[in-house]
């Protein structure tokens, strides 16, 4: 059974950094393209970032871009989100994806972790 759980969110000024981290169980774990996706109330779930399976690309959201470093850990099964200079804007429900490079229905979900950014 596949289980993915996110942990590392809460409640942060604007300006400060958080890491969030996933970590799955049940798949094999360099075979699967990892993301970070987020949904604000209100607003469409939108991709955050992206490293393929390989690890060899990256994707960023450009409301991100310079701000967030997705890596990701084979030997521990786990992909972090690093993310600086913390917005209002990056406010939501931040959520981990693993999608298998070649057979895109294998695509699991974690339950999201909470990030609010307020002073």
């Amino acid at each position: 059974q596949v289980q993915v759980v996110e942990s590392g969110g809460g409640l942060v000024q604007p300006g400060g950094s958080l890491r969030l981290s996933c970590a799955a169980s049940g798949l094999a774990f360099p075979a699967y393209d990892k993301s970070w996706y987020r949904q604000a109330p209100g607003k469409e779930r939108e991709l955050v970032a992206l490293i393929t399976s390989s690890g060899g690309n990256t994707n960023y959201a450009d409301s991100v871009k310079g701000r967030a470093t997705i890596s990701r850990d084979n030997a521990k099964n786990t992909v972090h989100l690093q993310m600086n200079i913390l917005k209002p804007e990056d406010t939501a429900v931040y959520y981990c994806n693993f999608r298998h490079w070649r057979v895109p229905q294998w695509d699991y979900w974690g339950q999201g972790t909470q990030v609010t950014v307020s002073s």
